[in-house]
């Protein structure tokens, strides 16, 4: 008989990240339930680039949920409001850029959390990095650690000792260098990724945004080529 494969959900965004943990989570041996978001952003390229990754890896099931964040705004991807251009990285390691959708991480978490009770899941997977990061407080270990704690504390799962739930972080101390290099030994395509928070109609990356910005700085100290730089060339 073949045993079955422990199950995880995986958040999905269809970013360099996100896209890295889904191939980190299965070949850890767990059977992937992707969990991607249309909250209101400001383009869908990522959604689009999250049915890639999901359909490139032959996931158990991708669910998008759909969620309107820009009810709330106060960010720059859920609101009017310019994303900001061409800042240098001491400017990306100052204050919280308006690129933070304020408590995205928690929300996402929770659904996943949802999920993964229904599921029988013990593990969530989540693509934050306190290294090469945008400043963004949900990123933090210690939020982290905290929603850990919450989710046990909350669920029926928890409280009756079914399943101990664990948030998997693999990339939080990773340099984005790291993680390219660990995306590509796992066999992740990096042009069908997208971490764009400003794309063109084409779905091109801007090049200029932060997050466009920190993937550029992470292929050159891999000493590689963006390959979704060349897809849109």
């Amino acid at each position: 008989m073949i045993k079955s494969l422990t199950k995880a959900v995986v958040l999905l965004s269809g970013g360099l990240d996100s896209s890295t943990v889904v191939a980190i989570a299965q070949d850890q041996g767990f059977e992937v339930y992707a969990l991607s978001f249309s909250y209101g952003q400001r383009h869908t390229a990522e959604l689009e680039a999250a049915k890639a990754v999901a359909k490139q890896f032959g996931l158990t099931q991708h669910v998008v949920v759909d969620i309107d964040l820009r009810r709330f705004g106060g960010s720059a991807l859920t609101d009017d409001i310019e994303v900001p251009k061409g800042r240098d990285l001491d400017q990306m390691a100052g204050d919280i850029p308006i690129t933070y959708v304020p408590a995205r991480n928690t929300i996402f978490l929770s659904y996943a959390l949802a999920w993964a009770e229904v599921l029988g899941a013990g593990h969530i997977f989540i693509g934050v990095n306190a290294i090469d990061y945008s400043g963004y407080p949900d990123c933090r270990p210690e939020f982290i650690e905290a929603f850990e704690r919450m989710a046990n504390l909350a669920t029926r799962a928890g409280v009756e000792g079914e399943t101990a739930l664990r948030i998997e972080t693999p990339l939080l101390q990773l340099s984005k260098a790291q993680i390219i290099r660990k995306g590509i030994a796992l066999g992740v395509d990096y042009a069908q990724t997208n971490s764009c928070y400003d794309p063109l109609a084409s779905g091109a990356p801007c090049n200029e945004c932060d997050a466009c910005l920190l993937r550029a700085q992470g292929f050159r100290k891999a000493g590689l080529s963006d390959p979704l730089i060349s897809r849109y060339a």
